[in-house]
C-alpha cells in the first residue's frame, strides 16, 4: 500500500480529518483514522470526552504537512463513494491513530479485524490492542470514569450583555468555520467546562463575500476577491487556537472582537495583502489600535494589490501653511489668509456643525460658532490641506484641512465638546481627517458625557434685540451706553469701511455702528454697482482688522437712521485712526474738531499724506492750504447721501428693499413653495418656548391621550416620528376608520401622517395666541417652475441642496394677502454680497430649472428694467444656449419643452 503526503485541513472528531493536497490546497478528500472509534461532538449535546478527543488530534495535525497510507475502504451508504481508513504519520514519525489509542481518546471498534487480511492492517490493529489495554490499565482519557462532559452552546442569549461582561478580558477560542475574510464561527471557551460556538465578526475590516446561497434559493455570485479571503483566513485560522478580545456587537447584535493569531491580529494580515478594507464604524471600539489597520490598508493600497489593483494615489497636496483665521462663518467652516495669498473659504475635516434642520441640535449653531470664534479668530494656525470636495450643485470648490492651533486639533475640540458631529465617509472618500478614529472617539465619549449639542437639555437663549431697527430704539438705547463709555462687543458684520454691525452681549444687542469724525469711501454694494476710488481696499481692511473680532465701542449719540454713532476700539486701538494712518479715510474736521480723539485723527491723516498712502497717493502739500479753506462740512459723513461731483443726489432705487434673515425650513416637494422661519425675536421666543414644551411633555402628569377625536383646524401637540420630540402642530385631515390625522408642523412647514396615539391636547400657554406660528410661506419671485414631474424633481433637489436648513437673507418683494399672507422673495446666501448674481432665483434660472416670468404680475412690473429682472434673463439667455435643465431638448418654444415649462 502506498504513502502518501498531504495538508491537513480540519478534524471533524477525534478519528476524522479532512486533508487538501499540497498541489492544490482545493482539492480535498476526508480520511478516517483505521479500526477506532472517537465519541461524537452533536448540535444537541456532545458525547463525553468528545471535544478532549478531537482536540487531542486538533493540535496534533491541522495545519500540518502529513503522511498517510490507507488500509481499507468503506462504501458511503448515502451515494456509494468508497471513505478511505488508515493511519497517518506525523513529521516526527509517530503514528496515528495508535498515540491517540495510547493516551486513551480513541476506542477500537467493536468489529475491528474481522474482515482483515492483510498483513499491514493486522500488523497495525494488534499495535492498537496494546495501546489500548495500556490505556485502560493506567485510566487514561475515555478511561477515566469520570469528567470530559462540556456544555456546547450555539447561541449568545443577550449579546450586549455577553459583550459587556468579557469587554478587556481575552477569550481563549477555536475557529471552527470561516465564512467569509472578516466572519468567523468562533468556539468559546469561557470555562473548562462550558463553551459557547458563536459568529464573530473581525474588528476593523470589511472583506469582500464569498459565493452564497440566498434566502430565496438563488445563488449569489462571489465578489471580487471574496474567495481569495475566505482563503487567507481559513489557512491561518481554521481550527487553530486564537486570543478573542470581545469590542462590542454590531447593529444586528453579532459579537465583533479582535481575532488574535500567535503572530497578532489577523486584521492586520488580511489588509496588508489587499484582501480587506477598513470599516469607520468599528474605530471607536477599537480605540488607538484603528490606527494600525489603516496603516496595513495603506500598504496595500500603495503595493496596488488585491482589492487596490486600480487605487489610484490621491495627488499630494502641500504640508503645513501658516496662515490666519479672518472669519468664522460656521462651526465647521473658516476663512483663512496666508500671508501672500488671498482670503479662502475652508471646511474642517471630517465633521458638520449642529444641523440646522434637526430641532434638538440647531439652537447650539450659535453656541458652537462662538465656542470656534474665541478661540481662532485673528488667531495664527497651521492648517494641512487634507483633499478637495469637487464644485457640485452651484457650490464652488471646497478644501477641507486640519487646522492645529497650540499643537491641538480645532476640529477634535469641537467635537469633544459636543459642537460638531462626525462625517460618515464614503469608503472610497479619502479626503478625510488623518485624526478621524480620535474623532469618532471624541464623539462616542462627547454622546456618553451628554455634552453641548447630545445634551438633553437645549442651550439658553441669547436673542439679540435689534437697536437700530428704529430710531425710537436707537436713541434709548444709545442713553444707556453713553453712560457706560467703553462697551464689551463683537463685530458681527462689516458693512463698510466704517460702518458695522455689533453685538453687546451683556445687554443683548444688536446695532449698526457708525464710525465718528471720518468719511470712509463707499465700496460697491453689487456686482453692477462701482465703488469711490479705494473704497474697496478700506473695506477690505476693516474686513480683515474687525470682522468678528472683540472690540471695546464708545457711543456718542444716533444718526437720523438710527445707526449708533461713536468710536470703535480693537485691540485698545482707534480704528478711526487705523484706516487713516493707512490713507484709507479722511477726517471730517469739524465733527474732529468737537471730539477728544480729535488731535490723534488729524495726526494720523497727516502721517498718510506724508507717506502718500491710498487716498493720497497724490497728494500735493502745496494745495493743503486750498484745501483748508473748503468747507469741511461740504463732504457726506456716514449716516447721509452721497452727492455726485455735480452736487446732484444719486437717484434712489426703482423698488423699495426689504431685506430680513431666514432660516429655510422646508421644500413642498409639489409646488416648490418655502416655509422660513424670520430670525427676530419670534425665533427666540421660540426656541424659548420649546425648551419649555419639551419639559411639559416629558412630565408623567401631561401624557394624557386626546379626550376626543381631532378636528381640522385643530391646534396639537404632534411627536414627530423622525426624533420622538414633540411640537405644535395643526391638523389638516382626518381618517377616522384607520384614526390617523394628516399634521403640518406650524412652526416648521413639513407635515406627516399620524396616528391619534400620537397627539395630544396643546396646552393654552403653548398656543398659537401666545407666540403665533414661526413657518412662513414664500416663493422665490419672478420665475416660474415647470410642471413636468421629472423638472419639478429636479428643482426640489436643487433647492433641498441649496437652501433647506439654512440661514439665507430675504428680499420680501411682495406679500400677498389674498393667498394667506405669501411672500414673493429674493434669497441670498447669507455670507456673500446681495448681489443679482449671487440670489438663488438667478441660480435656479441658470441652472435651467426655472424660466422668468413671461407675463409679468402688477407688483413684479415694478422691476421692470430692473438690474435685477435684467440679470434673470441673461441668465434665462444662456442657460437657454448651454441647453441646460429644461432647455436639453432644443430651442425654448418648441411645443414639447413649452409644455413642460409652462
Amino acid at each position: 500500500m502506498s504513502i502518501n503526503q498531504a495538508m491537513v485541513k480540519s478534524t471533524l472528531s477525534g478519528d476524522t480529518l479532512i486533508l487538501t493536497s499540497t498541489k492544490n490546497p482545493h482539492q480535498e478528500r476526508t480520511f478516517c483514522l483505521a479500526f477506532v472509534n472517537a465519541p461524537r461532538m452533536k448540535r444537541d449535546g456532545d458525547e463525553p470526552f468528545a471535544f478532549e478527543s478531537r482536540d487531542f488530534l486538533r493540535k496534533l495535525v491541522v495545519g500540518k504537512v502529513v503522511q498517510f497510507q490507507v488500509i481499507y475502504n468503506i462504501p458511503l451508504s448515502s451515494n456509494g463513494q468508497l471513505r478511505d481508513y488508515g493511519i497517518v504519520i506525523l513529521q516526527d514519525g509517530r503514528i496515528l491513530p495508535r498515540l491517540a489509542v495510547a493516551d486513551g481518546w480513541l476506542k477500537l471498534r467493536d468489529e475491528a479485524g474481522k474482515n482483515t487480511e492483510s498483513d499491514t492492517a493486522k500488523a497495525v490493529l494488534e499495535k492498537l490492542k496494546s495501546a489500548e489495554a495500556e490505556a485502560k490499565a493506567d485510566s487514561r482519557g475515555l478511561w477515566a470514569g469520570k469528567g470530559g462532559r462540556i456544555e456546547s452552546k450555539y447561541e449568545v442569549p443577550d449579546p450586549k450583555a455577553f459583550a459587556e461582561e468579557w469587554k478587556g478580558k481575552p477569550i481563549d477560542g477555536i475557529v471552527e468555520r470561516v465564512l467569509t475574510g472578516d466572519r468567523l464561527i468562533v468556539r468559546l471557551k469561557v470555562n473548562s467546562t462550558e463553551h459557547i460556538q458563536t459568529l464573530v465578526l473581525i474588528a476593523g475590516i470589511r472583506a469582500p463575500s464569498t459565493k452564497r446561497t440566498t434566502a430565496d434559493g438563488k445563488e449569489q455570485e462571489a465578489e471580487a476577491f471574496g474567495e481569495e479571503a475566505q482563503f487567507f483566513i481559513e489557512h491561518r485560522l481554521l481550527q487553530r487556537g486564537v486570543l478573542v478580545n470581545i469590542l462590542g456587537v454590531s447593529p444586528q447584535g453579532t459579537l465583533v472582537a479582535s481575532v488574535m493569531h500567535p503572530n497578532g491580529s489577523i486584521a492586520e494580515f488580511v489588509l496588508r495583502e489587499g484582501l480587506a478594507r477598513c470599516v469607520d464604524h468599528h474605530s471607536t471600539m477599537l480605540g488607538p489600535e484603528m490606527a494600525k489597520l489603516r496603516e496595513a490598508e495603506k500598504h496595500a493600497k500603495n503595493k496596488k494589490i488585491g482589492l487596490f489593483q486600480g487605487h489610484v494615489a490621491s495627488k499630494a497636496l502641500a504640508g503645513d501653511t501658516e496662515v490666519t483665521v479672518t472669519r468664522v462663518q460656521t462651526a465647521d467652516t473658516i476663512y483663512v489668509r496666508s500671508r501672500t495669498g488671498p482670503e479662502k473659504r475652508v471646511n474642517l475635516s471630517s465633521i458638520r456643525q449642529p444641523k440646522p434642520s434637526d430641532p434638538k441640535q440647531a439652537p447650539f449653531q450659535a453656541e458652537a460658532k462662538e465656542f470656534l470664534r474665541k478661540r481662532l479668530i485673528g488667531k495664527h494656525v497651521k492648517m494641512t490641506v487634507d483633499g478637495k470636495k469637487a464644485a457640485s450643485d452651484g457650490y464652488e470648490e471646497r478644501e477641507v484641512a486640519t487646522v492645529m492651533q497650540n499643537a491641538k486639533n480645532v476640529a477634535l475640540q469641537l467635537v469633544e465638546s459636543g459642537y460638531a458631529s462626525v462625517i460618515r465617509h464614503r469608503r472610497d472618500d479619502d479626503d478625510r481627517s488623518p485624526q478621524y478614529d480620535d474623532l469618532l472617539a471624541a464623539e462616542v465619549a462627547a454622546q456618553e458625557e451628554k455634552k453641548g449639542m447630545w445634551s438633553e437639555k437645549p442651550p439658553a437663549t441669547k436673542a439679540y434685540v435689534d437697536y437700530s431697527e428704529s430710531l425710537q430704539k436707537a436713541k434709548v438705547q444709545a442713553s444707556v451706553l453713553q453712560r457706560q463709555k467703553k462697551v464689551p462687543a463683537v463685530v458681527d458684520f462689516v458693512k463698510g469701511a466704517s460702518r458695522f454691525t455689533v453685538l453687546i452681549p451683556r445687554e443683548n444687542a444688536k446695532l449698526t455702528l457708525v464710525l465718528s469724525c471720518i468719511r470712509a469711501p463707499r465700496s460697491a454694494r453689487s456686482a453692477t454697482d462701482t465703488s469711490e476710488p479705494f473704497g474697496q481696499e478700506a473695506h477690505d481692511f476693516a474686513s480683515r482688522k474687525c470682522m468678528q473680532r472683540d472690540v471695546e465701542i464708545d457711543i456718542e449719540g444716533t444718526d437720523k437712521v438710527g445707526g449708533f454713532i461713536g468710536t470703535l476700539f480693537i485691540n485698545r486701538e482707534n480704528f478711526s485712526k487705523l484706516l487713516l494712518e493707512e490713507g484709507l479715510a479722511t477726517v471730517h474736521a469739524y465733527s474732529a474738531e468737537q471730539s477728544p480723539h480729535g488731535a490723534e485723527l488729524f495726526a494720523a491723516e497727516q502721517k498718510a499724506k506724508d507717506a502718500r498712502k491710498g487716498l493720497w497717493h497724490d497728494y500735493d502739500p502745496s494745495a493743503d492750504a486750498a484745501e483748508k479753506q473748503e468747507d469741511p462740512s461740504s463732504a457726506p459723513t456716514n449716516g447721509t447721501t452721497a452727492t455726485a461731483a455735480n452736487g446732484t443726489s444719486t437717484p434712489p432705487p426703482p423698488r423699495k428693499l426689504d431685506y430680513r434673515e431666514a432660516v429655510i425650513t422646508h421644500i413642498d416637494p409639489l409646488t416648490l413653495r418655502l416655509k422660513l422661519q424670520l430670525i427676530g425675536t419670534g425665533t427666540g421666543a421660540l426656541e424659548e418656548m420649546m425648551s419649555k414644551f419639551r419639559a411639559f411633555h416629558l412630565s408623567a402628569a401631561n401624557k394624557a391621550p386626546l379626550p376626543n377625536p381631532p378636528k381640522a383646524g385643530d391646534y396639537v401637540a404632534a411627536r414627530f416620528s423622525e426624533d420622538g420630540s414633540w411640537y405644535r402642530a395643526r391638523v389638516r385631515r382626518n381618517d377616522r376608520e384607520a384614526k390617523t390625522s394628516e399634521v403640518v408642523y406650524v412652526d416648521y412647514g413639513n407635515e406627516e401622517k399620524l396616528p391619534w396615539a400620537e397627539l395630544r391636547a396643546l396646552a393654552p400657554q403653548f398656543d398659537a395666541r401666545t407666540l403665533k406660528p414661526q413657518a412662513q410661506e414664500a416663493a422665490l419671485a419672478y420665475v416660474q417652475w415647470p410642471t413636468a414631474k421629472e423638472y419639478v424633481a429636479d428643482a426640489h433637489a436643487y433647492l433641498d441642496e441649496r437652501v433647506n436648513g439654512r440661514e439665507m437673507v430675504v428680499s420680501v418683494e411682495y406679500t400677498d394677502a389674498k393667498d394667506g399672507g405669501l411672500m414673493h422673495v429674493v434669497l441670498f446666501p447669507k455670507d456673500l454680497d446681495r448681489a443679482v448674481t449671487d440670489s438663488v432665483n438667478a441660480d435656479v434660472v441658470a441652472e435651467g430649472l426655472a424660466v422668468v416670468r413671461r407675463v409679468l404680475k402688477g407688483w413684479e412690473r415694478q422691476a421692470e428694467g430692473s438690474e435685477l429682472l435684467k440679470g434673470l434673463r441673461e441668465k434665462e439667455a444662456r442657460a437657454k444656449e448651454e441647453r441646460v435643465g429644461g432647455w436639453e431638448y432644443g430651442e425654448f418654444g418648441d411645443d414639447e419643452v413649452v409644455d413642460k415649462l409652462r
